[in-house]
């Protein structure tokens, strides 16, 4: 079990949309966490980026990789936000526990 994120911090009102042309829809981060963007879907993959406070991103498909525990609990569940870029669904608030986006093929 992993986690994945930067430490939580507080205040900023930083935004970020992580907008891609599949996706209709964003999903909030989990508040008061910069999250790390990876390569592939898990842990052992490269931080290629980090989303700021209050963060918000769109998700083109997911796929299972490293299991992962964050405030939204634990899953292997990871949401590809762009090409190469990858979060844990953990850290994403999407009121569902499974896929919200067809699986990545």
């Amino acid at each position: 079990m992993s986690v994945d994120q930067s430490a939580p911090v507080g205040g900023g009102e930083e935004k970020e949309s992580v907008a891609t042309a599949a996706a209709a829809r964003t999903y909030p981060v989990a508040p008061g966490y910069r999250l790390n963007v990876r390569s592939g879907p898990g842990t052992g993959y490269a931080v290629v980026r980090v989303l700021p406070l209050g963060a918000q991103v769109s998700i083109t498909c997911q796929t299972n990789g490293t299991t992962v525990t964050g405030p939204y609990g634990t899953s292997s569940l990871w949401n590809r936000i762009g090409n190469g870029e990858y979060v844990s669904d953990t850290y994403v608030y999407t009121g569902s526990d499974g896929y919200v986006a067809p699986p990545c093929s």
